[in-house]
């Protein structure tokens, strides 16, 4: 049994959808370089928290370097939603606006680390789902966690 009834929402088939139609097939695919630059962002690593900048033309994503690669990689995509979802700046705007954001970054990120039309590969009765999930998309276990209770949920 993969994923009996579950059914997907707008952004999750929007980003499925805009893989599938870069050939993006399988968890390896997911290349943060291929991805940022085909949003004309730069990938920065420093070790300073990370974040979405943006100056005039030039974007910039920084991923703190204090961080595991696969905590990194979770910023990234939580901070690709900023960049290309979200607009403003998120330390002028209402408390309630910003909070909207980062939820809407929040579901960004375990759709985009964890795409569903990848997923769906996958046995959701696998007793070691998790830990597949987390090494073939170099995630942490608990995004992987987090991901397969909402999946259930639905």
């Amino acid at each position: 049994m993969k994923f009996p009834e579950y059914t997907t929402s707008a952004l999750e088939d929007w980003l499925s959808n805009w893989y599938i139609n870069r050939n993006f097939q399988y968890p390896a695919d997911l290349d943060l370089n291929y991805i940022a630059m085909r949003y004309n962002i730069s990938i920065n690593y420093k070790p300073i928290q990370s974040r979405y900048t943006r100056f005039g033309n030039y974007k910039e994503i920084i991923l703190n370097t204090n961080l595991k690669k696969s905590t990194q990689r979770e910023h990234f995509f939580h901070e690709l939603c900023h960049a290309i979802r979200h607009v403003g700046k998120q330390s002028m705007m209402p408390e309630a606006f910003r909070e909207l954001q980062e939820r809407d970054a929040k579901h960004f990120t375990l759709y985009g680390a964890l795409p569903y039309h990848m997923i769906s590969n996958y046995d959701i009765n696998d007793p070691d789902l998790i830990e597949r999930w987390s090494q073939d998309f170099k995630v942490s276990q608990e995004l992987c966690e987090e991901r397969l209770k909402q999946i259930k949920r639905r």
